[in-house]
């Protein structure tokens, strides 16, 4: 079977959740037998030349990328208030070169099913629909407009509050016309396609979630009660979560326990946070090897209070036995068990009380990361995952 990938961004390096969903996707349909290429936009904030991108990744797949500016312009986001059948979210990733280079590659090529990594890439629909038969799937990575319903409820700026919630208006009313219009769907979780469902009943869809290869995420040995966030930081729900924490959470937990660090990493820090001298807080940026960046450190901290999706360096982190203390939020759609292989955690008292259960006894705190890996084992693997993905590619094309 020939599939094509079309990725909002070249899926390189694998230190950000969207990057690892999208080659963790590919690898599964290229382990499964099919004829793989991706059909990248290279885009300027992550530009990465296809160089730069090990053999070993590469290996048993095309890539074909293309360089594309998504930068938010002020002037086009005026124009857009004035177009109501656009989502100013999507149209950044409309870009006529990338149309013309996707169209002599469906010109030239048949494929079985061209599936679409996240809904920006949706906006080339109907271009594909025009130079294709192929079936066509979307790959939901989030319900995108959830994300910025709830940023739009985070701070007090009230002109800030309303621009969000016209974006979320545009962006839903977009997502519902691309689930009602693809052949169909693969949501990351249960939660995303409790949302797809009622608005198109009569589209295929199965849950995929980022599958885990065992044989890359062995188990650690017990890192020491260290606390630890590793997320994207140009992420704004990422941003807004580890500000909470780090004001609200952060000054009660570290007078009760002096001693304890807290360490910060994650692409994008913004600047502003990385200057600040917080007592035994330490930042970083960019991570190489987040198994490394991991491997001492025991807990791991997941203050989201937006977004929508699947947390894939939770799964990361349950998958080398981490205990991970998350909001609601932040485990949505991971099919976790409040204190059986997760501690959830809604508020600055809860966070301290589930920190707190875990100093208190190391060993508690260890049965818990145990219980996460073998949650992954049983329901996160590749294996398990390969076998659903290529029966509902068979249902899909019969």
């Amino acid at each position: 079977m020939k599939v094509l990938l079309i990725c909002l961004r070249v899926p390189w390096p694998l230190n950000d959740g969207g990057n690892l969903a999208m080659m963790n996707m590919a690898e599964l349909l290229r382990d499964a037998g099919h004829d793989v290429t991706l059909f990248a936009l290279n885009t300027k904030k992550h530009f990465v030349p296809e160089d730069k991108i090990p053999h070993s990744i590469r290996k048993g797949l095309r890539l074909l990328s293309v360089p594309i500016d998504t930068s938010i312009r002020i002037s086009k986001a005026l124009q857009n208030l004035f177009r109501p059948d656009e989502s100013y979210n999507v149209v950044r990733f409309h870009d006529s070169t990338a149309e013309s280079k996707l169209r002599e590659l469906l010109e030239k090529e048949s494929f079985d099913v061209i599936q679409l990594e996240s809904l920006f890439t949706a906006t080339y629909l109907p271009l594909i629909r025009t130079y294709s038969k192929a079936r066509v799937v979307l790959r939901a990575h989030n319900i995108e407009h959830i994300i910025w319903e709830r940023l739009s409820r985070v701070g007090s700026n009230p002109i800030r509050a309303a621009y969000l919630r016209f974006l979320t208006h545009r962006l839903q009313k977009f997502e519902t016309k691309i689930a009602r219009s693809v052949d169909g769907i693969l949501p990351i979780s249960p939660l995303d396609a409790a949302f797809f469902t009622p608005i198109a009943p009569t589209v295929p869809q199965t849950v995929i979630p980022m599958g885990i290869d065992l044989i890359a995420y062995p188990v650690q040995a017990n890192g020491e009660l260290k606390l630890f966030h590793l997320g994207a930081m140009d992420w704004l729900p990422n941003q807004e979560g580890v500000k909470w924490f780090l004001e609200k959470c952060w000054p009660a937990v570290h007078a009760q326990h002096p001693q304890l660090p807290l360490f910060l990493a994650g692409r994008g820090f913004p600047r502003e946070l990385m200057e600040q001298e917080i007592p035994k807080v330490s930042f970083s940026g960019t991570v190489d090897d987040a198994q490394q960046y991991m491997s001492d450190k025991q807990i791991m901290i997941v203050p989201l209070h937006s977004g929508s999706g699947l947390r894939i360096k939770i799964l990361q982190g349950l998958a080398l036995g981490k205990t991970i203390i998350s909001t609601s939020v932040g485990a949505e759609g991971i099919e976790v068990t409040d204190g059986k292989d997760i501690l959830i955690a809604d508020s600055t008292e809860a966070f301290q009380q589930k920190i707190n259960y875990c100093l208190e006894d190391a060993s508690r705190c260890s049965d818990i990361g145990k219980a996460g890996r073998k949650l992954i084992e049983e329901k996160y693997s590749n294996s398990v995952l390969s076998k659903k993905m290529n029966s509902f590619y068979q249902r899909l094309l019969s």
